[in-house]
């Protein structure tokens, strides 16, 4: 597992731990206080009226009420969305919305780029990039050069031995004599 993958790992585990603290925190509780399944309407504070996770309570009024099932957002007739409390008291209905709509936004876009990146690096494993290739004939054609220009310099020496008959086979006139 790479740097990557932990991060993405960690970011949801966080995700989970903020929505299990922020959305089911009702949930958690009715397991160790048990509620009587009576009418929403019984319970008089806005803590005990979210401990339950199928009542709303409402700041306007200071009423607990039934979450309307029927609609995923309460109506504004049940309640505006800035004065609903449901989960924590602390919350707002609108602010808890927006809250889970960038963290999924960020979620979403952070599971693309990291497909994105896996993909461009398997692309880039799999075969020589284009600054390497580039490169490659960069360095040949710099060593061809090289090559040509120890050739040429080659045959001026050979062609300066030849003239004062530093060459062993020359027939030029000033080759050394050799002691007969």
């Amino acid at each position: 597992m790479n740097k990557t993958q932990r991060g993405i790992m960690s970011s949801l585990l966080v995700v989970v731990t903020v929505t299990c603290v922020l959305v089911s925190r009702a949930e958690c509780l009715t397991s160790t206080t048990p509620t009587p399944l009576n009418s929403c309407k019984a319970f008089s504070t806005c803590d005990s009226c979210i401990q339950n996770p199928k009542c709303l309570w409402c700041m306007t009024n200071d009423t607990c009420t039934d979450y309307p099932v029927s609609y995923i957002l309460p109506p504004p007739a049940v309640c505006k969305l800035s004065q609903a409390r449901w989960g924590v008291c602390w919350v707002n209905f609108e602010a808890l919305i927006i809250a889970m709509a960038v963290l999924g936004g960020t979620i979403i876009i952070s599971i693309t780029v990291c497909c994105c990146c896996c993909c461009c690096c398997k692309k880039r494993q799999s075969g020589p990039d284009r600054d390497e290739e580039r490169f490659a004939r960069k360095r040949e054609e710099i060593r061809q050069r090289a090559d040509e220009r120890k050739v040429e310099r080659k045959v001026r020496h050979d062609d300066i031995r030849k003239k004062y008959g530093l060459v062993p086979d020359s027939d030029h006139p000033y080759s050394k004599f050799e002691n007969e």
